[in-house]
């Protein structure tokens, strides 16, 4: 068990826990010996004996250290203590794009193409050094505030090259996010990165995901047979050019999606220019699928016409060779035509209906339903009931439980609204602010930089103070003596706390009643750069005993100062 304080390799501190994953934990710690604050990668404890798991996180190791790249995290260190495999990484002090996503939901187009040219980017010198990242979602996306990013946790990354196409080659990746083919069995390619970037980029732009459902298998499903829905009906605003690179990197067909990381990027470059207001919707030059040859196939690109004389006893014919030879229908054949043509009737007819519903229902109002302290997925059927839109907001509350939702922000239970129209509601965040702990007997800057991570303003107040004095004789350098906000007490991400933390200084100690000898006297004062002064004074104790001194006991010793002591002497005899 990593615990906080714990040195790794006798160099890296652990501070504070900052990750948990599948593979393993991922702590702050402090570098010792460089002096500075790093991201330390642990292997679970039950995975460390797991042969399997041990060269996989090793081949992490190999693969992330040829990575030099601004957006993707840097890696130090590599090795092995008392049985704890770990990586030492560069420390992001951000937050995931997933978190971002959850605070604010979709983001601006701006916010959106800069984010992914920069992932993009760093995927592309991935790509290049013939590594797949294969585990590419907002979770493994760090953010800082000034809006850069950085790629983490190449802990499935796999080298093209690698010989352990077995193993490396299994369904690892998070569900929501996997390429239909890796959910198909097959292995991955730089294509399955580039998937992922779409669904990524796709939830970016809406806030939400693509594809949901109960379990990981129907949400596996529907990566292989659904078609991503349309961001464009969700937002009309967003443009065509846009739509369409998640359309490209999102095909289902491998064959239909971007040759490279790179060309997407060379593709998000132009996306929001000019020229490209007026872009139509993307047509796939491939079916839209490997695995089911039934599929609707997008029409291809027309092609020049060829064509053929064929000589006959009769008459010469000119036949288009582009256009598909006629077949000849059977009956059943021919029951099922007439049968898809009564569907099709049909359905159009319902699709008249609906539309003429739906015109009806866009003046109507409806009253917003009680959904305080709900779930979230409880307040999405409730609105969808009523044909009500929503976004989510997240506030803190100390009365509603964390991720539960509080209420409507800027309307109440059953206000009227109309059908069709947007409404925002607030989930919890848990309680507001943060709950302290007590930081006393603790090294300040460690503190100070577990507080600053948090979100808060830390004031440091040194307080020169002694060993030798009763109430800090366990004191050292850098302690934390006090703080102005108790333990327990709860503090606003942007408080401020005060820490008061001991400085020590060496004061002068009582000489006298301590019994110090000259030379262990003289030593102190070489010890702590002082010149010592020693006079002889009359006195009825022991010759070479010290019976005063020039400076008080408790008072703090400076360099160069002198200090005088009087060194006692056998009286002079007087005759009378």
């Amino acid at each position: 068990m990593i615990i906080k304080g714990q040195k790794i390799d006798g160099r890296y501190q652990i501070i504070r826990t900052i990750g948990e994953g599948g593979m393993a934990n991922v702590y702050l710690a402090h570098d010792t010996i460089l002096d500075r604050e790093v991201a330390v990668k642990i292997l679970r404890g039950d995975l460390a004996n797991d042969e399997k798991f041990v060269k996989r996180f090793q081949r992490e190791a190999k693969a992330a250290s040829s990575l030099n790249h601004p957006n993707i995290v840097e890696m130090y260190d590599v090795g092995e203590d008392d049985g704890n495999y770990f990586i030492v990484m560069e420390y992001v002090n951000g937050k995931t794009l997933k978190s971002l996503i959850k605070k604010r939901g979709g983001l601006s187009l701006s916010e959106v193409v800069d984010i992914m040219l920069q992932l993009t980017n760093g995927i592309a010198c991935a790509h290049d050094s013939y590594l797949i990242h294969r585990d590419l979602k907002p979770q493994n996306v760090m953010i800082f505030e000034d809006g850069r990013v950085k790629i983490t946790d190449f802990g499935i990354a796999v080298a093209l090259n690698s010989a352990e196409l077995t193993q490396t080659n299994s369904v690892m990746g998070s569900v929501h996010y996997l390429p239909p083919e890796q959910a198909n069995g097959s292995g991955a390619t730089i294509k399955s990165d580039i998937y992922s970037l779409g669904i990524l980029m796709y939830e970016l732009l809406t806030g939400k995901l693509p594809f949901k459902g109960d379990n990981a298998v129907e949400i596996a499903l529907k990566q292989m047979r659904d078609k991503i829905p349309s961001i464009r009906e969700k937002n009309p605003n967003i443009p065509q050019s846009v739509e369409n690179i998640v359309l490209k990197a999102c095909a289902k067909n491998p064959k239909n999606r971007y040759d490279s990381a790179a060309e997407m990027h060379e593709d998000l470059a132009t996306c929001l220019s000019e020229e490209r207001k007026e872009e139509k919707v993307l047509s796939y030059e491939y079916p839209d699928t490997e695995y089911d040859e039934k599929d609707e196939v997008v029409e291809k690109p027309k092609k020049e016409v060829k064509e053929e004389k064929v000589v006959s006893d009769k008459k010469e014919e000119v036949i288009d060779t582009t256009k598909p030879k006629k077949k000849k229908f059977s009956v059943f054949g021919i029951i099922v035509g007439t049968f898809g043509v009564i569907a099709s009737v049909t359905i159009i007819a319902l699709l008249v209906i609906a539309s003429k519903m739906l015109v009806d229902t866009n003046t109507k109002k409806v009253y917003l339903p009680d959904i305080s302290g709900k779930t979230q997925d409880y307040a999405e059927k409730e609105l969808s009931n009523i044909n009500v839109y929503f976004d989510i907001e997240e506030a803190p509350s100390n009365e509603i439980e964390e991720d539960l939702v509080i209420g409507y922000k800027n309307k109440k239970s059953n206000s009227p609204v109309k059908q069709g129209s947007i409404v925002t509601i607030l989930v919890s965040s848990g309680e507001a602010g943060v709950e302290l702990e007590d930081y006393t007997g603790r090294n300040v800057e460690v503190v100070k930089i577990e507080l600053e991570t948090q979100g808060f303003k830390v004031i440091t107040t040194s307080k020169k103070v002694s060993t030798t004095e009763e109430n800090y004789k366990d004191a050292f350098e850098g302690k934390v003596l006090s703080q102005d906000k108790k333990a327990g007490s709860r503090l606003e991400v942007g408080g401020a706390i005060e820490l008061v933390y001991a400085t020590l200084i060496t004061v002068y100690p009582d000489f006298v009643k301590e019994k110090y000898t000259k030379d262990k006297a003289q030593q102190f004062c070489e010890d702590n750069e002082i010149k010592c002064e020693f006079v002889e004074k009359e006195s009825d104790q022991k010759p070479g005993t010290i019976i005063e001194q020039g400076r008080n006991p408790g008072v703090e010793v400076k360099p160069n100062n002198t200090l005088r002591l009087y060194i006692a002497k056998k009286a002079t005899s007087t005759d009378e």
